[in-house]
């Protein structure tokens, strides 16, 4: 799947500029010129987003105020500042309110990419082990194990399951498991969610108890906790 950056950045040429070379980079890339746009695509993007390219001097909200509330919605979200302003305690006033990293216009388009993969090799490094019951999924090793025996997931199922467990306890549905899951790009039917839930049912459940994952008729499905 790709990874989806939010550039939020009000001077178009720029925007059009880091926009071009991250697709370039086969990065999703969605574009906001003010702040209030900015946190609306961020409550709302599909697929979610992965990382925020922040200028700081942007109408209707600043980057500033739009940092403390992507923060305080998500606060694992990885925001890099891109802006004009090189004053010390601009930088230091960033970072302290959650910035992940800070780059001063002009910058070069390679060192912006190198900040990139360094994030996201930070993140994966971090992935989540997630434990339900007698079931272990470890993100970062890519493994699952069943009342400790490993169990053998295509990337598909391991997607779709670790996909299950983040949201574990809600209702997701069908639309926004394919949106996330397969990619806004992938032109499949909704039914194919419902082939690969069956996949995964028969490797995490136990014959004669109840699924894990729950069907909720008419919406999508809930993964709960036994």
């Amino acid at each position: 799947m790709k990874r989806h950056v939010l550039v939020v950045e009000d001077e178009q040429s720029i925007s059009d500029y880091v926009k071009k070379e991250l697709m370039f980079e086969d990065y999703e890339v969605t574009t906001a010129a003010d702040g209030q746009s900015a946190l609306d695509i961020f409550e709302t993007a599909k697929p979610a987003v992965d990382v925020v390219l922040l200028d700081w001097m942007i109408p209707k909200l600043d980057g500033l105020t739009v940092l403390r509330r992507m923060k305080k919605q998500q606060a694992q979200i990885p925001i890099i500042f891109l802006t004009a302003r090189d004053y010390v305690g601009d930088k230091v006033a960033g970072l302290d309110a959650g910035a992940d990293d800070y780059m001063t216009k002009p910058f070069e388009i390679e060192e912006l990419l190198a900040r990139l993969r360094l994030i996201f090799r930070k993140q994966q490094l971090s992935q989540p082990r997630y434990c339900s019951g007698d079931l272990v999924v470890d993100v970062s090793a890519h493994t699952t194990e069943l009342a400790g025996k490993s169990i053998n997931l295509t990337q598909r199922e391991f997607a779709l399951l670790s996909y299950f467990l983040e949201h574990r306890g809600k209702v997701v549905k069908r639309a926004d498991i394919l949106d996330d899951v397969w990619g806004m790009d992938f032109d499949g039917q909704e039914n194919t969610v419902d082939a690969y839930v069956r996949y995964l049912r028969t490797k995490i459940d136990w014959p004669g108890q109840p699924s894990r994952i729950e069907t909720i008729r008419g919406v999508g499905y809930r993964f709960n906790d036994h």
